[in-house]
């Protein structure tokens, strides 16, 4: 029977961390954060805070990924943590709504740049807007909304899922040289905006007309902007789904993992810095294009030109870095026949998990259609940190159950460090909920992104008794 390869080396690990790190957030959140903060300080600390939150869960997942080397990452994780309807439910919340929305989103962005390029088609508004699909208690979905940006991005999810299904090797060399090319590329831009002089140091400074300082307007826009942070850090577990395929895992996952995570914070800081240095804050809450409106300021109509390519390309690289590893969750859930048993098979002259590829790209495809960027990355943030608190409390759980495993990797910092990983996600979950609620209820969003990704998680569970009692009648 064909099996999973080890294939991937140190670069690739942290080509898959930086590739899935470094997307379309950078790129598009800054805005919406700026909006809702009113403070460049304020920006930055949250992008300081956020980065090393992650960093934090990135050394929790590097010492367990070490003990536990297997194809599948938090879903094996859950399961010796939690057991097996846990694990389930997380691998059917990845399927269903963490990974497929995340790469929805960030094809929708690779393919809302090449507008800057090429004119693709769209209905128009009252066509758009003319038959709405609703979900009780939840909103309204417009399914013909910029058809032909949906319709790029479904091709480039297509495309990506058709090249991991025929070689591993192929798509992990497409995957280095496209986040070696998006990290030069992003160096270029920042060295580029300070190089050329014509923004104004102030800006780093001067808070956005209007800005209230009282603590608690601070603070619920602190979390909610926290959301847009944490959107472009997401990706730095994903490299725990392909355990099974790394040469020499003990080494090369918490190198990977830190090393990738460590990178993104600092470039992240620098291009956020660079943005404000040419963009006041009230200027940049309403960029719709971040990056093309700073370097087109620069470098004029070739300055937004090459900010669009540079996105074009990270989009690309991210897109690629989530089907890679994320169709692995549902392959071990198949092969464990905790999912439909087609999806765990692994295709016999490519030893590429095909399937697993094939039902997650339909998927994802579908949700190109079902929504918009914000509502995609704001969704599939919210249940990812709901499971990556419970992932924060496991490795207690590992260590009392396991205190003799070898484990090549210790997580520094503990207990401390996973407590306060714990308590921040426990308080975040909350406040957005909080923030989704409220304007749902004030009419500021059509959609309760939060409910909506219970909701599609909450459909697994009676999934799950069904493959329990029928596990050789699932379809073959």
């Amino acid at each position: 029977m064909a099996q999973l390869e080890r294939k991937l080396g140190l670069w690739a690990s942290v080509s898959i961390v930086v590739g899935t790190i470094i997307g379309s957030s950078i790129f598009m959140k800054p805005a919406s954060m700026a909006a809702l903060l009113g403070s460049p300080v304020m920006l930055l600390v949250v992008w300081i805070v956020a980065g090393l939150i992650s960093l934090f869960g990135g050394m929790i997942n590097a010492e367990i990924g070490c003990l536990l080397p297997e194809t599948g990452g938090q879903y094996v994780y859950f399961r010796h943590m939690y057991g097996d309807f846990f694990a389930y439910l997380y691998g059917w919340a990845s399927f269903i709504v963490i990974n497929s929305a995340a790469i929805a989103g960030i094809a929708f962005v690779f393919a809302g740049y090449t507008e800057y390029f090429f004119h693709l088609p769209r209905f128009p508004p009252d066509i758009e807007r003319a038959i709405p699909f609703v979900i009780p208690g939840i909103g309204k979905f417009y399914l013909l909304e910029h058809i032909g940006v949906k319709g790029l991005a479904i091709g480039l999810i297509i495309a990506f899922s058709w090249l991991n299904a025929r070689s591993v090797k192929s798509s992990a060399f497409v995957q280095v040289f496209l986040s070696v090319l998006k990290v030069a590329a992003l160096i270029i831009l920042v060295a580029a905006i300070f190089f050329s002089g014509k923004g104004q140091w102030s800006n780093l400074k001067t808070v956005s007309v209007g800005f209230d300082p009282s603590f608690w307007p601070v603070f619920t826009s602190f979390i909610a902007a926290t959301t847009g942070a944490l959107a472009a850090y997401d990706g730095w577990n994903n490299l725990g789904f392909v355990a099974g395929e790394i040469k020499d895992p003990q080494k090369n996952i918490p190198r990977g993992l830190i090393i990738g995570i460590g990178l993104c914070i600092i470039l992240y800081v620098l291009t956020t810095e660079a943005f404000l240095y040419m963009l006041p804050v009230d200027t940049m809450k309403n960029s719709a294009l971040v990056a093309s409106d700073a370097l087109y300021m620069v470098l004029g109509v070739a300055g937004g030109g090459f900010a669009a390519l540079l996105v074009i390309v990270a989009t690309a690289g991210s897109t690629n870095a989530n089907i890679m590893p994320c169709a692995r969750i549902i392959f071990a859930m198949g092969e464990e026949r905790n999912f439909f048993a087609f999806t765990g098979k692994v295709n016999e002259k490519r030893h590429t998990p095909a399937n697993a590829l094939l039902v997650q790209g339909v998927w994802s495809s579908l949700l190109v259609l079902l929504g918009s960027f914000d509502m995609l990355m704001d969704m599939f943030v919210f249940i990812t940190w709901i499971f990556y608190g419970f992932a924060a409390y496991g490795i207690f759980i590992l260590r009392k159950r396991m205190p003799h495993a070898h484990r090549p990797y210790r997580m520094k910092g503990y207990p401390f460090l996973p407590v306060i990983f714990i308590l921040f996600s426990v308080l975040y979950v909350v406040i957005t909920v909080y923030n989704d609620t409220s304007s749902f209820l004030s009419g500021k969003s059509t959609i309760i992104n939060s409910v909506f990704g219970l909701f599609l998680t909450a459909i697994g569970i009676p999934l799950y008794w069904y493959f329990k009692r029928n596990p050789k009648k699932s379809i073959q």
